[in-house]
């Protein structure tokens, strides 16, 4: 006969091989999972579309799934074909450009910073390759970056191609699949369930709109910056880097680097000293001035009235959803842990942890 303590460590045994098996699965299934949170944001996001089309122009679902599907389609299908032609600007300059005049400026501007640097005792390494070398190396990888361009490709094909799919469904069949997924709880909990899945529509619905303002901050502060100092593009390298915030962290590092790269090759030809290396400087502080009122302002605004989790809750969660998924992980990390705090509430209200986090939800 099991005492007391055997079954409950019999139960305590249960649960963490659930656990292990969770994570295990969810390890081995990211990318499906990806793919399936994704969809689920553009149903969301697309869901007021599918209504409209429903309500007012008396479309059936499927109609108005295809109709909302294709209208996301046109858009993304847009700000391509305004990144192509600055795509191949950038290859023009790059072509243009006077190959032994740059390595002889680059090995000028090494040895500058390598004198500079050595007054404060400091050397940089040896081991640093100069620009010929870079440029005969640069040929045997060629194959390999290829290679790799193609597996991008095929991989980005397939991703957009299974969310479209997974999409249409979800805006068809939405509330099919609520109505499924309440089937799967005992009676006694189908009430909770519809309250936690209106619950979750609600805050995300409200995250995504914040994040469509803090964009749209950020695309009108980088254009005015970019204008001011005539650099061609300006709105799509703006665009751009208003997106690449979406990911956390990571995105306004990646912006700044390509925004005053693609500012100075739309300067080629000019001064370095009286025209790029100003002109650089100026957009820098622009995009800091942006960044600052996007930290504080925009983003504390964003979650305290979508997410309400506190910024160290923000910092772990995504710093987790990046080690465990990647870029993907960094960009999902906030629905999905908003969308765990509201079922934390729902089914364990009563448990001190899960009171504290969600006291605000």
């Amino acid at each position: 006969m099991k005492t007391g303590n055997d079954k409950l460590a019999l139960k305590l045994l249960t649960y963490i091989s659930l656990a292990i098996l969770t994570i295990f699965l969810i390890v081995k299934l990211k990318v499906v999972i990806g793919y399936v949170l994704i969809a689920c944001v553009l149903a969301l996001v697309l869901r007021p579309i599918v209504k409209f089309l429903n309500n007012k122009l008396k479309l059936n679902s499927t109609l108005s799934s295809i109709f909302a599907l294709l209208i996301l389609s046109s858009v993304i299908a847009g700000l391509i074909s305004l990144l192509i032609p600055l795509v191949l600007e950038q290859g023009r300059n790059l072509s243009l450009l006077n190959i032994n005049s740059l390595n002889i400026k680059l090995n000028i501007l090494f040895s500058e910073l390598n004198e500079y640097l050595t007054s404060f005792n400091i050397s940089l390494s040896e081991s640093i390759l100069n620009f010929e070398n870079l440029t005969k190396n640069s040929v045997e990888i060629i194959p390999n970056i290829l290679n790799w361009i193609g597996s991008v490709l095929s991989s980005i094909t397939l991703g957009i191609m299974s969310v479209l799919f997974i999409s249409f469904f979800l805006l068809k069949d939405g509330i099919y699949f609520e109505d499924n997924i309440v089937l799967l709880f005992p009676k006694k909990l189908k009430s909770r369930i519809k309250k936690s899945i209106e619950a979750i529509k609600n805050l995300l619905s409200r995250y995504f709109i914040g994040l469509i303002i803090q964009v749209s901050i950020l695309f009108i502060i980088y254009t005015a910056s970019l204008l001011i100092f005539g650099i061609k593009d300006a709105i799509v390298i703006a665009f751009i880097c208003a997106l690449l915030n979406l990911i956390p962290y990571v995105g306004p590092l990646i912006g700044v680097f390509l925004m005053i790269f693609l500012s100075m090759t739309s300067n080629l030809g000019q001064d370095f000293s009286e025209v790029i290396a100003p002109t650089s400087f100026y957009i820098l502080i622009f995009y800091t001035i942006a960044q600052l009122i996007d930290n504080f302002i925009s983003q504390p605004y964003i979650f305290s009235n979508s997410v309400k989790s506190h910024p160290l809750e923000i910092f772990i969660v995504i710093i987790s959803g990046g080690l465990l998924f990647g870029i993907g992980g960094m960009i999902l990390a906030i629905p999905t842990y908003t969308s765990l705090k509201v079922i934390g509430k729902v089914f364990f209200s009563e448990n001190d942890l899960v009171k504290k986090l969600t006291k605000n939800i």
